[in-house]
Order: structure tokens, then C-alpha cells, then sequence
């Protein structure tokens, strides 16, 4: 079975550089998904256009353009993530005959109000964070996760190095934050996100159960990226150091590396940039 790669969202700061980064680096077909209405203007996006904005810096002597496939996908909204997906099966089946798997998959999906005490507590603004921040990894799981293959018995484990073979393993990573750490949690503030990003890890972990009852030969991880030079981060740049405010571009590389090293030991967890487990 043929696999490839879907990345969701997938046209903004580090999405946008993941996506960049798996063409550059893989012969894989890359499945990433866009917004229908543009998030600035409210205007209606083509695929084709998204399709421009993110080979426009990638070169067509080293990046075959017609391994780039795009989705309209609206995060809030479950009916544009079922059609989605079943806009991906379909555009699956034309590529090839045999049946396709995911090879890795990312799900970036997420947005921050930084409450600084309870009295900052919005109820619309609760309701949108939870939504985005796990509510739609939720339902990407519920839609997208028969697009992994199907279970089996060929992992290979050894107890000698407590190892998996992870060159056959599926990598299902949801994009997390250290601030959802409770054990991690010294400063306060950042009600909704922190909270949201913990029901998030806890995602994580149960659907990785779920996996290993199914013996689906894969893995579910969370990723911790450090604080990337993006819109999402723009009014944090300030107190960050320099040296620890990363490109966007070198984030997703240090990121596909550590994904790249995971194995079934590492299953369930939340892992930084730099292959560090982020505590529960």
C-alpha cells in the first residue's frame, strides 16, 4: 500500500513550513488542508491558489509539484471535516489502484487567549478555544483515522533495546504545548489554553490506547515545538530570547527529526523540539 503524508492546516507559519519541509525531503504525496474563507479577508480561497502559495519558494527541479495535494477543511465545523476526508479517499483512489495509508499525519490546529486572572474569563472565548484546541483534534481522529493501516501483526519489537522498527511505523502527531503540562504549571494564567491543551494530551493518550487494543501499527504523540517566530506568537516575541525564538522553518525540521527517532516506547507522550518527554 502506497503511504503519504497529511498535514492540517497547512498554510500558515509552521504548518506551512511542515508541509514545505516533507516535500523538500520525501517522494511522498503530501495532503494538506486549507481554510475555504480566508481567515484575514472572509474571501473564498481556491485550491489552486493555496496550491501557488506554498510551492511559490520550493523549486520544481528538486520538488515535483503534482505530489502537492490540497482539502478545503474548516476546523469548527464537522461537516466540512467528514467532507474532507471523504474528498480525500476520494482523490486517493485516482492516484492509485492499491489501497493508500497514512505514513505520518499532523494536526496544528489551535489559537490562544492569554487570561491573566479569572475575571478575564469569557464564556465565547472559552468555548472557541476548547473547540479548536481539542474539540476539532477530536473530531480529526473520528474522520481521518481509518486512513491509517489496517491492524497487524508485523511490528517487530525487541525487548533487548525496548525499541520498535520505526520504518514501519505510522506517526499520528498532535501539535500540544509545554503549558499544558500540570506538573509544569509554576506560573498560572492562560486559563483556556493551558486547559485545553491538557484535555489535549489526554486525547493523546487515550487514543494511543485505542491503537494499541486495535494493533493498528502506529503510534499517537504530541509535539511541543518551543515558541516559533509565527502570527500566533507575535505579541510573546518580546520576552523571548533570541536564541530560543525559532523560524518556523527550522522548528519543523527539528520536529520531523525527533517524529523520525519515535517508536512504541515513546507512544502516548508529548515530546519538545528537542526530544525531551514533557511531563504529564
Amino acid at each position: 500500500m502506497p503511504p503519504f503524508v497529511f498535514i492540517s492546516p497547512a498554510t500558515r507559519g509552521l504548518s506551512l513550513a511542515l508541509v514545505r519541509h516533507y516535500l523538500r525531503t520525501t517522494s511522498l504525496p503530501v495532503f494538506g488542508t486549507y481554510r475555504p474563507q480566508s481567515p484575514s479577508s472572509g474571501s473564498h480561497r481556491s485550491s489552486e491558489a493555496v496550491r501557488e502559495h506554498i510551492l511559490q519558494p520550493l523549486s520544481t527541479t528538486d520538488v515535483d509539484p503534482s505530489r502537492l495535494h490540497v482539502l478545503p477543511l474548516e476546523l469548527t465545523s464537522e461537516e466540512s471535516i467528514a467532507a474532507s476526508a471523504d474528498a480525500l479517499a476520494r482523490a486517493l483512489t485516482e492516484l492509485s489502484d492499491e489501497p493508500s495509508y497514512l505514513r505520518l499525519a499532523f494536526f496544528l490546529g489551535g489559537m490562544l487567549y492569554p487570561e491573566r486572572q479569572p475575571a478575564d474569563l469569557q464564556l465565547d472565548q472559552l468555548v472557541e478555544t476548547f473547540t479548536l484546541n481539542t474539540v476539532s483534534h477530536l473530531l480529526l481522529i473520528k474522520h481521518f483515522s481509518r486512513f491509517l493501516p489496517p491492524p497487524t501483526s508485523a511490528i517487530r519489537h525487541s525487548a533487548e533495546n525496548n525499541r520498535s522498527d520505526t520504518s514501519i511505523l505510522s506517526k499520528w502527531v498532535h501539535m500540544s504545548a509545554r503549558v499544558g503540562s500540570i506538573s509544569d504549571n509554576h506560573l498560572g494564567g492562560w486559563y483556556s489554553y493551558r486547559a485545553s491543551k491538557a484535555a489535549l494530551n489526554q486525547v493523546i493518550r487515550t487514543f494511543d490506547l485505542h491503537l494499541q487494543a486495535k494493533r493498528t501499527p502506529a503510534i499517537c504523540v504530541g509535539l511541543h515545538p518551543g515558541t516559533v517566530k509565527t502570527d500566533f506568537s507575535r505579541a510573546f516575541w518580546k520576552g523571548v530570547p533570541p536564541r530560543k525564538l525559532f523560524e518556523p522553518e527550522y522548528a519543523a525540521d527539528k520536529l520531523a527529526e525527533v517524529v523520525q527517532g519515535l517508536g512504541t516506547a515513546q507512544r502516548g507522550r508529548v515530546w519538545d523540539w528537542k526530544g525531551d518527554e514533557v511531563k504529564p
